[in-house]
């Protein structure tokens, strides 16, 4: 363990969770400043505020992680190994050929509202996502399930249309979320849920607060006193928390100002693992990326450790697809398209596109604009011009780029779990990649064997690859920076959800 990482606590095992999470909570937590001052509350530094709390019409991850396991839970949820756990739903029977899941509910969940939750609302919630009501486009998601059906109030038959590896395991993202029928008039700003939380307030401002529920049919948090605080500068959030406004800074937008907690007992510095791509867009359906040509001296371009190195203080790991690590069917692709910006001239050249000039459409987000400033400096050696044009995030950029696909370059941080087929199984995607080869690869893959699935599915990523449909830069580190005494934080970002109910003050 080198100067850098002395305080850090590397978080890659489900064990640490567990440790921290077993602490008791036994003491307040800071009173300085407007930081929290009693053992059930605590003030929570983000990036990125949500436009609205309604995930089903409205993408971005800002909104999932506010909202899913703390206002919204799902049949199943996803630990901090990246493992299935149950959460509604105690236990579940899969058929022998992999078509009808048959799960058994908890007993004594309500709504935040008051009303029971039974069957009925898992028939309602699979129906809604394909349903019009639903518009996000992880909707095709659901497409493989044929029917949902009530057995009896505390049972629900799925059947899907076909074998799915995939299919259970998406259920404990934010497509699987459970609502009330009754409880869908106004997702936007009160969502309910069978959560451990509430939202106590939400409008256009810098924050969030949630509080915690008394009636919760779970393990009530120990911390119930919630505020999200949103700021736009990585400075000024590290100077809350110097000031004691704010108790933690999760997702730290700014490695380099990491090292001034690192050697302060009052602080503790955290690095956790992410399912997080730092994905480097190109327009496969206009020019000049809609030659693969193009995109492939784009990918040889990139000195990928030299944009790690300088853009995030040599956080993140290069993985050389969008497939992280925690997935089964991960293989290191990194030598695909290694550093050579002379292969990268000798295809621009044939294919005719020397001294070409772009526009890199870049979001208001201190991870993009610290990226964008090395990959135009990388792609002007090669003889690509792109000028940067600045999109205010995420009002703008989601519009522009994401719903109009109406760009020729962008990066992103793709947070979502097991995101490649979202991304590229879609050519309506804003990628625009043409699916043909992979569509029906994909289909025998998932509907497999688990060792047919891996295989698959490496056989796609590699195709997706040797395509140059996009570059993952590095693979984007969870980097959190909390006051000592905090414990049970949730280090490892293995969806999009910021799990609060762990959350508790020890000495």
């Amino acid at each position: 363990m080198n100067a850098r990482t002395s305080r850090r606590i590397l978080a890659t095992t489900a064990a640490a969770a567990a440790t921290a999470l077993a602490l008791s909570a036994c003491s307040a937590g800071s009173t300085s400043g407007g930081g929290s001052s009693e053992s059930d509350s605590v003030v929570i530094g983000l990036t990125g505020e949500p436009v609205n709390l309604d995930f089903t019409t409205t993408s971005g991850a800002a909104i999932p992680q506010v909202v899913m396991n703390n206002v919204y839970e799902g049949l199943v949820t996803i630990d901090q190994d990246g493992e299935l756990q149950p959460q509604l739903a105690e236990s579940w029977e899969v058929s022998e050929d992999g078509t009808v899941y048959d799960f058994a509910l908890a007993d004594g969940v309500t709504f935040s509202d008051g009303e029971d939750f039974t069957a009925d609302d898992v028939v309602f919630s699979i129906e809604r996502v394909q349903s019009e009501d639903w518009l996000n486009g992880t909707k095709t998601k659901m497409d493989v399930v044929e029917s949902v059906e009530a057995v009896s109030d505390t049972e629900v038959r799925v059947t899907l249309s076909r074998p799915s590896n995939a299919w259970l395991f998406d259920m404990g993202t934010y497509v699987g979320a459970m609502f009330s029928e009754t409880g869908v008039d106004d997702l936007a700003a009160t969502p309910i849920g069978t959560g451990p939380y509430t939202v106590e307030s939400f409008g256009s401002g810098d924050r969030i607060t949630l509080a915690g529920r008394d009636d919760y049919w779970g393990d009530e948090p120990d911390i119930t006193d919630v505020t999200l605080r949103y700021f736009a500068d990585a400075v000024a959030s590290t100077n809350a928390l110097r000031s004691g406004d704010i108790d933690m800074i999760y997702n730290m937008q700014a490695p380099d100002l990491m090292g001034q907690f690192e050697s302060d007992d009052a602080f503790q510095v955290i690095e956790g693992t992410s399912n997080g791509e730092i994905l480097l867009s190109m327009n496969n359906k206009v020019a000049p990326f809609d030659d693969v040509r193009v995109r492939q001296a784009v990918m040889y371009a990139i000195d990928r450790q030299a944009v790690i190195d300088a853009a995030w203080a040599g956080y993140g790991t290069e993985i050389g697809a969008m497939v992280p690590p925690t997935d089964p069917y991960y293989e290191d692709l990194t030598d695909l398209y290694p550093y050579a910006p002379d292969k990268a001239r000798s295809l621009l050249a044939e294919a005719g596109a020397e001294n070409v000039s772009i526009t890199f459409d870049v979001p208001t987000r201190p991870y993009a604009t610290a990226v964008s400033e090395i990959v135009v400096s990388q792609l002007a050696e090669v003889g690509i011009d792109a000028t940067i044009q600045s999109s205010e995030f995420p009002a703008v950029w989601l519009d522009k780029v994401f719903t109009q696909a109406d760009y020729q370059m962008s990066v992103i941080l793709a947070v979502e779990a097991r995101d490649i087929l979202a991304t590229f199984n879609n050519p309506d995607y804003y990628i625009g990649y043409d699916n043909s080869t992979i569509a029906d690869q994909v289909i025998a893959a998932d509907s497999g064997t688990p060792e047919e699935y891996v295989s698959g599915m490496q056989e796609v990523v590699r195709t997706i690859s040797e395509d140059a449909a996009s570059d993952v830069l590095f693979l984007f580190p969870n980097l959190v920076v909390a006051k000592s005494g905090l414990d049970g934080i949730a280090a490892n970002a293995v969806t999009e959800s910021l799990v609060l109910s762990g959350l508790t003050w020890s000495d």
